[in-house]
């Protein structure tokens, strides 16, 4: 495969147009990343007087299909990136790291193989208690960490289409 046929199109790095795929366990806390995502990305829309990007939500089970769900945004060639968001916790067997890594290991390569940025808003904190304090707290974080997704998008797409733009 030549270079050129590997990598992203110009239209599709240009689309204004992202895939969120987020895991539907415990749905009230990942909801919060959407909420997140979609408030900065129209925040530095109107900041910046520019079309706002589209954000497109799909839902998958769980973490675990997360990445099977961004290879195929991935591969449509209608986004500009593609984030997976998750909250995995430990369930009081010795799974939630293993499916942490996978998932995130599993984004990674879909990101190198597709050309398209795959963001990772998947969380596994240390210590999560099925709590009403713990749910706050990571109910608050999510939202946190979906503005910080939206944030590290923008930047990664100027800064790709700087680069191709130079080219």
């Amino acid at each position: 495969m030549n270079q050129s046929s590997s990598q992203i199109s110009l239209d599709s790095l240009k689309a204004r147009r992202i895939a969120l795929v987020k895991a539907r366990w415990h749905a009230e806390i990942v909801d919060q990343c959407q909420l997140g995502f979609e408030q900065e990305l129209a925040r530095a829309a109107a900041q910046d007087g520019s079309p706002a990007y589209a954000v497109d939500v799909f839902e998958a089970p769980g973490a675990f299909e997360i990445p099977l769900l961004a290879r195929d945004l991935a591969r449509s060639g209608r986004y500009a990136t593609v984030v997976g968001a998750a909250f995995v916790i430990d369930g009081g067997i010795y799974r939630h790291e293993f499916v942490a890594d996978t998932v995130v290991g599993a984004l990674m390569q879909v990101q190198m193989e597709s050309d398209v940025p795959v963001l990772s808003a998947v969380l596994t904190p240390h210590n999560f208690h099925d709590s009403e304090e713990h749910r706050r707290f990571f109910f608050d974080h999510f939202k946190v960490k979906g503005q910080e997704a939206a944030k590290a998008c923008l930047a990664l797409l100027a800064t790709r289409l700087a680069i191709r733009e130079a080219a």
